[in-house]
C-alpha cells in the first residue's frame, strides 16, 4: 500500500520520513515517491494492504521497495529497479541471502548503500524498547 496511504498516525509519519531521510543520507540527489500505486480499481486488487510502499529515483532507475509488515514489525523488504521504459533492471530481497537478481544488477558500490539503508531500516522499525 502507498506509504502516504498508511500514515495514520504521529508515530508512522516520523518512520516513513525517517525512511526518506535514510535514502537521502546514501543517495543525496534521490527523489521519493511515496505513492508509487495508482488508486485505480486494478491496481488496488494487486497491493498488499499490510506493506509500506514507496518509489525512488536512484542511479540505477527507478526502484520500488516494499517493506514487508506482521503486527507492526518489519519482517523483510523488497526493491525492485526498472529502467526508462519499465523493463525491470534488477530486484532485490532481505527475505534469503540479501542478494541482487536480474540482468542489469547495479554496481558493487551501490549494492553496499542499499544494503547499509536496509540494514538501518530494520534498526528503525524493529528496535527493542528497553
Amino acid at each position: 500500500m502507498n506509504a502516504a496511504e498508511q500514515v495514520t498516525n504521529p508515530e508512522s509519519a516520523t518512520k516513513i520520513a525517517a525512511i526518506v531521510n535514510l535514502f537521502k543520507r546514501q543517495f543525496p540527489d534521490v527523489k521519493a515517491n511515496l505513492k508509487p500505486w495508482t488508486n485505480d480499481p486494478d491496481t488496488l486488487e494487486w497491493v498488499d494492504p499490510y506493506s509500506i510502499d514507496m518509489g525512488f529515483n536512484l542511479p540505477a532507475g527507478h526502484t520500488l521497495v516494499q517493506l514487508r509488515m506482521h503486527d507492526n514489525r518489519l519482517i523483510g523488504i523488497e526493491a525492485s529497479c526498472f529502467g526508462p521504459f519499465g523493463s525491470q533492471r534488477w530486484r532485490f530481497s532481505t527475505i534469503g541471502d540479501w542478494t541482487f537478481l536480474g540482468n542489469t544488477p547495479p554496481p558493487a558500490g551501490f549494492q553496499a548503500k542499499l544494503k547499509q539503508t536496509f540494514h538501518e531500516i530494520f534498526q528503525l522499525y524493529n528496535a527493542v524498547s528497553e
